[in-house]
């Protein structure tokens, strides 16, 4: 069904105002220029002749081009528009209003400049081939949006081949808030994130990336769970990628549905949209931890949630602890680009997440376990994590 457009009110008219569409008309950014061409002294420094010396200097000494370009503070969004937000395959064109949405949240959030990209391709080789010959004018590469599996292989495949940043925030982003978040909810109910059992409720690009990120953050166990149940290595319809979770995951040997694995866990993790039933989640420890962050439609809904959770997140701004991936990319990307860094690595992953959880240690309670999008201290605590940890790594240049 088509959606309703229904323009701005006009002095002569009496239509009613729709807002996201005003907001929307004419596109979210544009491009400006950092320096003036008032006259022909400007124009023969900022163009020929002038340029043209800038040009020799990068072609002798390429390391030059990120002091000066853009290149240094300025990354691409690309999607092929497979998997956008809860509204699925909606091709390139129809995704644009959320990588513009994105661009302007690197800039407002991490200062880092950003170009949406939207791609008329799905297969991996083309958008593979297609990043790699962009790359020469970014200095990192934000993945947006990109249907699962594939997206796996396209993040892996464009890090092999290029020495910037490539960072696919369906994955890392979401994983790298639950995680923050999940930290400073055990030590308000008094654990460490060694004691819970976790169970994920989706093992596409979200759910993946949040167990890996748990199991390197030392969980005590988790288990994910898709269509047919938790993920184990006894299952024959493994996908190479479920294959490798399974083999990092649920020591416990769990089987069965998703209800089956909440009976007795301490953490639910839902990044599948459907609906868990209350007697499933009635069945949770004691104190448990629920992060249901389907939007707009929670797994669990807060009402139900509340009568068994200490802790309860959404992926929803009108409730308490939401988990908003603007938590952690703008300052990832910012870290990573100020020390020049080749990759992102699962060690930067984590200080930004420890970062996450330290602004707000001073302030801890069941209703504040992840800082609000709008806290200044947000991507500059995340930028400095990342930039050390860049350099402890050995994938800083700078």
């Amino acid at each position: 069904m088509a959606a309703e457009i229904i323009h701005p009110r006009t002095p002569d008219t009496d239509e009613p105002v729709d807002a996201v569409f005003a907001l929307h008309r004419g596109g979210k950014m544009e491009v400006r220029a950092t320096v003036p061409v008032r006259d022909a002294d400007d124009l023969s420094l900022a163009y020929t002749p002038g340029v043209a010396r800038v040009c020799t200097a990068i072609a002798e000494q390429p390391e030059l081009v990120d002091d000066y370009t853009w290149k240094a503070n300025t990354v691409a969004v690309v999607t092929d528009g497979t998997a956008v937000l809860g509204l699925g395959d909606i091709g390139p064109q129809a995704s644009l209003p959320v990588m513009e949405g994105k661009a302007i949240l690197f800039k407002q959030f991490g200062g880092v400049d950003a170009v949406p990209i939207a791609l008329d391709c799905t297969e991996v080789d083309q958008i593979v081939e297609t990043v790699v010959r962009l790359a020469p004018s970014f200095g990192g590469v934000n993945l947006e949006d990109i249907s699962a599996p594939r997206c796996f292989e396209i993040e892996r495949r464009l890090q092999d081949a290029l020495d910037i940043p490539i960072f696919h925030d369906d994955q890392h982003g979401t994983a790298i808030v639950t995680t923050a978040a999940l930290w400073n909810a055990a030590k308000v109910t008094g654990r460490g994130i060694g004691d819970l059992r976790a169970v994920i409720s989706g093992a596409g690009a979200a759910g993946i990336a949040i167990a890996k990120m748990l199991v390197s953050a030392g969980i005590g166990d988790v288990a994910l769970c898709d269509r047919r149940g938790v993920v184990h290595q006894g299952r024959e319809d493994l996908t190479d990628v479920k294959t490798e979770i399974a083999e990092l995951t649920n020591k416990a040997g769990l089987k069965g549905s998703l209800a089956e694995a909440l009976a007795g866990a301490d953490v639910f993790i839902g990044v599948s949209g459907g609906t868990v039933p209350e007697e499933a989640v009635a069945t949770m420890a004691k104190d448990c931890l629920i992060f249901a962050m389907a939007n707009p439609n929670p797994e669990i809904h807060p009402e139900v949630a509340h009568k068994y959770a200490a802790v309860v997140a959404t992926g929803r701004s009108d409730f308490p602890n939401q988990i908003n991936n603007v938590l952690a990319f703008p300052g990832i990307f910012a870290g990573a680009l100020q020390v020049r860094a080749s990759r992102i690595t699962e060690g930067m992953k984590l200080a930004a997440a420890e970062a996450l959880a330290g602004v707000v240690a001073e302030e801890l309670s069941a209703q504040k376990v992840i800082p609000s999008p709008f806290d200044a201290r947000v991507a500059p605590a995340v930028t400095k994590a990342v930039a050390e940890a860049a350099r402890r790594e050995g994938v800083a240049r700078r």
